[in-house]
């Protein structure tokens, strides 16, 4: 069905910017307006060049003056860091902003100061933000949404994600933020409050939703190491250091768990812990009155993860431009927004 043309900005051309670029210039009812990036290199390049496709005569700036001179319906919102004068700038000029970031998932849990700028752009442009993408948000919001309109009662839901990352060939991710290839101590306090931050506010708005919210939501981590040398596409890791890393983010409800998301992300399968390595994709459980197991794997090869796994965040995205530029002003979350139904090209 087609759907009103609206022109869209794509802000930032990383793994998944590339790929929501791509989707935009391909959509039916989508028009590339302009496209942001922070590279001097890729500046005043045609967009098509940087995302596979012919040239489309949208040069690429690093001028945010020029992109809010646009008139822009939305912005595909993509940085790797947060930058709140952006956001507002962006929202109170009129355009309405989707992102993979996950700072909008549960407004009630952001900070209050952020929050009431964020509202305050929105009411001033007229505009709404949304964060989504595959996890949080697909596996975390809209799958668990559907499965639990067929319970009368839950007594647990379980969300678990497995990635094999041994293809990954980002070492700065791998090695320096997640912290493989490094000697085992305790959880680094700040990687569970990373992880806790961007996965508790999308089960948040699942609780709220089914009217069960959180006493409060906790996080704990388990790492194990390499039974001997691995080498993955990002580099080596040697025998006895960090290989696998599982962290369990649990929303408690009356002195138990309620719900949890464990991510079980590792480098080789040889570890020194008798965990569950599933192949990548998710598991979701459901103990209730209609209890439900289910596994969504990736059905292609370790070898295609980096050509196709960033699609599943960036298609969400692109597909719920629609909805976000319909929606109310004010920070919407899934609970806000009709089903996201594609329309495909």
């Amino acid at each position: 069905m087609s759907q009103k043309q609206l022109r869209v900005v794509q802000w930032a051309t990383g793994n998944i910017g590339t790929r929501a670029l791509r989707a935009v210039i391909d959509h039916p009812d989508l028009t590339l307006a302009g496209l942001y990036v922070h590279s001097d290199a890729k500046e005043g390049l045609d967009a098509g060049a940087l995302c596979d496709r012919d040239a489309v005569g949208v040069k690429a700036t690093r001028s945010i003056d020029e992109i809010m001179n646009l008139g822009a319906d939305c912005v595909l919102y993509m940085p790797l860091q947060f930058d709140l004068d952006e956001v507002c700038r962006i929202l109170a000029s009129g355009a309405n902003i989707v992102t993979t970031r996950g700072e909008f998932h549960h407004p009630p849990s952001m900070p209050t100061a952020i929050r009431d700028a964020v509202e305050a752009a929105c009411a001033t442009g007229g505009t709404s933000v949304h964060s989504t993408g595959s996890s949080p948000g697909f596996i975390s919001e809209a799958v668990p949404l559907v499965l639990s309109s067929i319970q009368r009662r839950l007594d647990h839901l379980a969300i678990d994600e497995y990635a094999d990352l041994s293809q990954r060939d980002s070492p700065g991710i791998l090695f320096e933020v997640m912290g493989f290839g490094q000697s085992l101590a305790e959880f680094a306090q700040a990687r569970l409050d990373h992880v806790k931050a961007n996965f508790g506010p999308s089960l948040q708005v699942l609780a709220d939703a089914l009217g069960l919210p959180f006493d409060s939501v906790e996080a704990s981590g388990e790492l194990a190491a390499a039974r001997s040398d691995v080498t993955i596409a990002a580099g080596t890791i040697p025998s006895g250091t960090v290989a696998a890393q599982r962290i369990t983010i649990s929303g408690m409800r009356d002195g138990r768990e309620l719900m949890r998301f464990r991510p079980t992300w590792y480098c080789t399968t040889d570890i020194d812990a008798d965990w569950d390595l599933h192949a990548t994709g998710w598991h979701i459980s459901i103990d209730g009155d209609a209890p439900l197991d289910i596994e969504m794997r990736f059905p292609f090869p370790l070898e295609r993860m980096s050509e196709l796994s960033p699609n599943y965040t960036a298609n969400r995205a692109v597909n719920a431009v629609h909805a976000v530029y319909s929606a109310a002003p004010g920070i919407r979350t899934s609970l806000d927004l009709p089903l996201i139904v594609p329309v495909l090209s």
